[in-house]
């Protein structure tokens, strides 16, 4: 047993568990979505899973640069030209070099097939979303339930009620909705299923646009952002069309955006203030 063996196979298995806890990364659902369903993977949860992933990365990491200092007679071999001299870009080291800038920048601007990977791994998480539910805000579950009765419109008392004959116990209304939650052993999503017909809002009434972006936001169609909040698409498409964004009601958000070279956010902007402005 040597330490350079030690080195060289400690990198390998960090390295092995670093792409297996990458895969689980890029498939676990969004943040919300995973703390408001309570989302596990063998009993680990999406913190657990990133810190594990954190970890075994840093080990990598310092296993790589002592491997790197133990093997440096073979890392300086890979940098010589032909003629045996030491030349930092040599052929092979720029093929490699063009391969990360590639990459780098066919992420940064979505090109194919980098803007591939990204869509696959979306198309995961919205499933994920539609499974388990979004959150009625963004962290709904780190709110105390006073504030998660007022934000979501709830009526306290008939919220009381239900939940009573549920056989859940509230200790202090001023704890998150999670402790709440895991001290009943369920979710939060299913706390609130259980109080959700304690609501205040009127069903069917309109939905004045929000002023800051929904859960979800980026997963939703045009078409749909417009049936929730009594919009007129081509009204709409036609404001998008004069700040050069295309736009179809079958698109999702984050599609409109990406075509557009821009965020999800500052899309949002432009629909708020379209959404908002007065009717001609």
């Amino acid at each position: 047993m040597t330490l350079r063996k030690i080195i060289s196979l400690t990198m390998l298995l960090s390295f092995v568990l670093c792409l297996f806890t990458s895969g689980i990364l890029y498939i676990v659902p969004e943040g919300r979505v995973a703390y408001w369903a309570d989302w596990r993977l063998w009993g680990l949860s999406k913190t657990e899973w990133g810190d594990l992933h954190i970890n075994l990365g840093f080990l990598f990491l310092i296993a790589g640069l002592l491997h790197f200092f133990y093997n440096w007679n073979a890392v300086a071999a890979y940098m010589k030209n032909r003629a045996r001299e030491f030349k930092v870009f040599t052929a092979s080291f720029n093929v490699a070099l063009v391969l990360i800038l590639v990459v780098g920048f066919g992420t940064y601007w979505k090109i194919p097939p980098m803007s591939m990977v990204l869509n696959f791994g979306h198309s995961f998480k919205d499933a994920a979303a539609k499974k388990y539910g979004e959150p009625p805000y963004g962290h709904a579950e780190l709110s105390p339930l006073v504030s998660f009765y007022r934000k979501t419109e709830i009526d306290p008392v008939k919220a009381r009620q239900l939940m009573g004959k549920a056989g859940i116990i509230v200790k202090d209304e001023k704890q998150a909705v999670a402790a709440i939650a895991a001290q009943n052993k369920m979710t939060p999503k299913a706390l609130f299923d259980i109080i959700r017909p304690a609501s205040t809002v009127v069903e069917g009434a309109a939905l004045t646009f929000p002023d800051a972006p929904m859960p979800g936001f980026g997963n939703k169609t045009l078409q749909e952002i417009c049936t929730i909040y009594t919009l007129q698409p081509a009204r709409i498409i036609q404001g998008l069309s004069r700040g050069n964004i295309s736009a179809r009601p079958d698109q999702t958000i984050r599609e409109i955006a990406g075509s557009a070279k821009m965020e999800p956010s500052a899309l949002f902007a432009i629909l708020h203030r379209l959404a908002t402005e007065p009717t001609p």
